[in-house]
């Protein structure tokens, strides 16, 4: 499994409003009294798929591996309702621009090569704006060997990939079903909009404006009979990257859940016959923003750091908890440059 970190923010809490006062006054005053400098709280969700080290406290900081490759969910909001969604839009905010810059900037300094924007859906704020200068940032300031983006790509603009394409390498579509109606059923849909002509669409934008294509596929109750190898094979992405459907506590299950997954889960016999059938596909992926805090999902729920612009990348990924073996296992090092991949537009 993946382990995610998360980077958000709670708007109009206590804390934060205290912190905005007390900045407003150090600021009138900085040079009359003494500063003193308050910890703020800061969200976000980062997923992490760089390797640390175990353990906890300060003594750790010396044992944390570089983190290579970070997927940033920098919103939770989305305008599709899929009914196993493990980030759900429990919260609107989003982190400032120069926020979330500084906080990649401290991640590029601590070695990471690979971002993934995701959400909730990425283009959604800002009408895709906001993602795209990030993606700018990171590609021409940060000069990032790899920036991608993952998107549901219902709200997707062939204008965007004008002003933004040159500095995106590869773009992945979610994509569960070929068939409109078990879309509609999942939820990955917005009203009677065609998923799968969209799809298309992007994937000869992405063709156009040299931007690697890639599909994610969650293997639920609904789409695990399916057979998905004419199309894919028809879209020829760089890579297909195939999900089985999990339960994260407080996200898609449980109480406080947004999210009623539990009848999306399938068996793992079911989800190996579905392999089984596309074992032909020859790019076949299997895979078992907010206040920037790395997130541990170990325990089959979502345990945040500190912020890492609070206390930095090394203090924070100490309690992210990571797999090295798993992480090499399943992949998670890969040609992800676009200039290196050598394709054919």
């Amino acid at each position: 499994s993946e382990y995610w970190m998360q980077f958000s923010s709670v708007l109009a809490s206590p804390v934060l409003l205290l912190q905005l006062c007390i900045n407003t006054l150090r600021n009138i005053l900085a040079s009359v009294f003494l500063t003193v400098r308050t910890p703020g709280a800061r969200w976000g969700t980062m997923s992490s798929v760089a390797p640390v080290g175990g353990g906890e406290g300060e003594g750790r900081a010396q044992d944390v591996m570089t983190p290579t490759s970070v997927n940033y969910h920098f919103t939770r909001k989305c305008n599709y309702k899929c009914g196993f969604c493990f980030h759900t839009a429990k919260t609107s905010f989003v982190l400032p621009l120069d926020e979330a810059k500084r906080g990649l900037q401290l991640l590029e300094a601590s070695g990471m090569e690979k971002i993934n924007f995701s959400g909730g859906e990425p283009f959604l704020h800002d009408k895709g704006e906001f993602l795209g200068k990030l993606v700018q940032y990171c590609k021409q300031d940060l000069q990032l060997p790899s920036v991608s983006i993952v998107s549901n790509g219902s709200m997707i603009k062939e204008k965007w990939f004008q002003k933004y394409g040159d500095d995106l390498d590869i773009l992945a579509i979610s994509c569960d079903s070929f068939d409109e109606a078990t879309n509609q059923r999942i939820g990955r849909a917005q009203g009677r909009k065609s998923h799968v002509d969209n799809l298309h669409k992007i994937r000869n934008w992405c063709q156009q404006y040299k931007v690697a294509f890639k599909i994610n596929s969650v293997i639920n109750t609904f789409n695990v009979d399916e057979d998905m190898v004419e199309n894919i094979l028809q879209l020829n992405p760089v890579r297909w990257k195939v999900f089985q459907c999990l339960l994260i506590d407080g996200e898609n299950a449980g109480e406080k859940a947004l999210r009623e997954a539990e009848g999306f889960v399938i068996s793992e016999q079911l989800f190996q016959d579905f392999l089984e059938r596309h074992s032909s596909v020859p790019c076949l992926e299997i895979v078992d923003g907010l206040f920037m805090r790395f997130l541990d999902c170990r325990e089959g729920r979502k345990d945040p750091s500190k912020s890492i612009l609070d206390v930095g990348v090394k203090e924070a990924i100490c309690f992210s908890g990571f797999d090295e073996k798993m992480f090499l296992k399943r992949g998670g090092k890969y040609v992800w440059s676009k200039a290196d991949m050598k394709l054919e537009w």
